[in-house]
């Protein structure tokens, strides 16, 4: 790999040149260059990281996002190359998942199974879609190196108008909208044809972007991606809510081999199609039935509940056939004096009393802090040439987030009726107990329900779980079957947007 430093864009105001501060510069990039193997093939390409503000309506900036820009060089016509836009979610996290652990050049040091071993790092990801699209990772204000910033008298928005402007469903979506087109526009993609990816509260965002860059931009997308996808607005409570959890119960309880033994030996995509079954057509009624529920009829179902999910009979009936998931991730192991993680339920755990309702702690997420946090903090410094004092948030104080008023999944759905080139693809893991994948296949079944666009909304699902991609053999599958989703969703030359 060969590397030249060139910087780009300096327009910083002067009010970034107080003495003892330590901020960031609102408008700056530095580029590098780059090569690597993707499928076994070639791809040169650079990487612009820096700054890009947000502006007021009266043209003044209030903050800026930090970005990396992943751009294919040995490609003749940009107009025609793809540009996929990425983002994560928390609300607050860093754009850090998805860049150095699926989607772009380079992935973790990491384990086949995604435990983090040391040296940290990253390393080539020889399954990167940058070999079919460009890729912009963006991280919302106060994530990443993003951060709110003084005005020309050096004073910063109050928290309320900072609240206002930022940090809630339609605010996040509006102001986002706008910073894509400024980077669109000086980046010369209008003609490109345009994908959005999100993660977790990620999928929120890009399913109101969907619309607000539609109406708001008039800039047009051929895809929209939603990895391990929250419920977008779309309802799914009460017996649903509780009925939905059951089948990621089961694929857990199957991992951890739990299940009873006729159970145990079958395959997971063979096991799962029928605990899907249960929950729709047996499941689900019995729980509606609430209380009123015949104590045969009740009885019956708990026992299957207990069989698919790995529990005693006893703490079914407990719950009266609502299992809460945190009492399953505290429970489940309980005997062998172990916790399973939540947003990925291989992980394990140790807790300080085996007695209770819950966890201690995530031991998914603590695992993943130990490696995400050294590697992308290195990489951006010593690979990308980017250098602050800023810290890197992982995670940033963007609370309380206002989450009224949130049609998100619904702005999806008019999206796409308005654009009939707009395709959605749903990706998730299995062993996912945040947003667990029958809760994604449910929310696609929802989506649109005259059923009118059906065949444009497509669901994969893997062996891991929230970060799917984390997983060795599941990096490879995601990255395939987003790589072939993009493609599908390019138009025939001459193809017309029409029904």
């Amino acid at each position: 790999m060969f590397r030249s430093l060139i910087l780009l864009c300096l327009l910083v105001s002067s009010s970034f040149s107080y003495a003892n501060s330590r901020q960031i510069e609102i408008d700056q990039a530095v580029e590098t260059k780059h090569q690597t193997r993707i499928n076994g093939q070639r791809v040169q390409y650079s990487a612009l990281t820096g700054t890009q503000p947000v502006w007021d309506e009266q043209g003044e900036p209030v903050a800026t996002l930090f970005y990396t820009y992943y751009r294919r060089t040995d490609v003749s016509d940009i107009g025609k190359r793809p540009l996929m836009i990425s983002f994560n979610g928390g609300p607050g996290s860093a754009s850090v998942w998805m860049h150095v652990a699926y989607t772009g050049p380079k992935v973790l040091n990491i384990d086949a199974e995604g435990y983090p071993v040391q040296p940290y790092g990253v390393k080539a990801n020889p399954y990167s879609v940058l070999d079919v699209a460009d890729i912009v990772f963006v991280n919302p204000v106060n994530t990443g190196y993003s951060r709110v910033v003084p005005n020309s008298q050096g004073e910063l928005l109050s928290r309320e108008k900072q609240r206002e402007l930022f940090f809630g469903v339609n605010a996040d979506v509006s102001y986002l909208a706008e910073w894509i087109n400024t980077f669109v526009t000086r980046h010369n993609r209008w003609t490109s044809p345009k994908f959005l990816i999100g993660e977790s509260y990620g999928t929120t965002r890009v399913a109101g972007l969907a619309l607000e860059l539609q109406n708001r931009q008039w800039m047009y997308l051929n895809g929209v991606i939603l990895v391990s996808p929250t419920d977008m607005g779309i309802d799914r409570q009460g017996p649903v809510k509780a009925a939905n959890r059951l089948p990621y119960f089961a694929a857990t309880a199957w991992y951890h081999g739990v299940l009873p033994a006729d159970l145990q030996q079958r395959d997971l995509y063979e096991l799962l199609p029928e605990v899907e079954d249960f929950t729709l057509n047996q499941y689900l009624p019995a729980l509606a039935k609430g209380a009123f529920i015949e104590d045969a009829e009740k009885q019956r179902i708990a026992e299957q509940v207990a069989r698919y999910s790995g529990l005693s009979l006893q703490s079914v009936l407990g719950s009266n056939l609502d299992i809460d998931t945190a009492f399953f991730w505290k429970d489940l192991l309980r005997e062998q004096g172990k916790t399973v993680g939540r947003l990925d339920s291989r992980y394990l755990g140790i807790d300080k009393k085996e007695v209770g309702e819950r966890p201690d702690y995530w031991a998914e997420l603590t695992s993943w802090l130990h490696s995400f946090t050294p590697a992308i903090n290195h990489y951006i410094r010593n690979d990308l040439n980017y250098v602050t004092d800023i810290k890197y948030n992982m995670f940033g104080p963007v609370h309380p987030w206002d989450r009224t008023n949130d049609n998100t999944g619904d702005n999806l759905r008019q999206a796409m009726a308005q654009n009939p080139y707009l395709q959605v693809l749903f990706q998730a893991g299995y062993y996912d107990g945040a947003t667990n994948y029958f809760d994604a296949k449910y929310s696609m079944w929802q989506l649109d329900p005259s059923s009118k666009m059906r065949d444009r909304l497509h669901f994969a699902g893997y062996r891991s779980g929230h970060m799917m991609y984390l997983r060795y053999e599941d990096l490879k599958k995601s990255n395939d079957d987003l790589r072939n989703f993009i493609r599908a969703a390019l138009p025939a030359e001459g193809q017309a947007a029409k029904y």
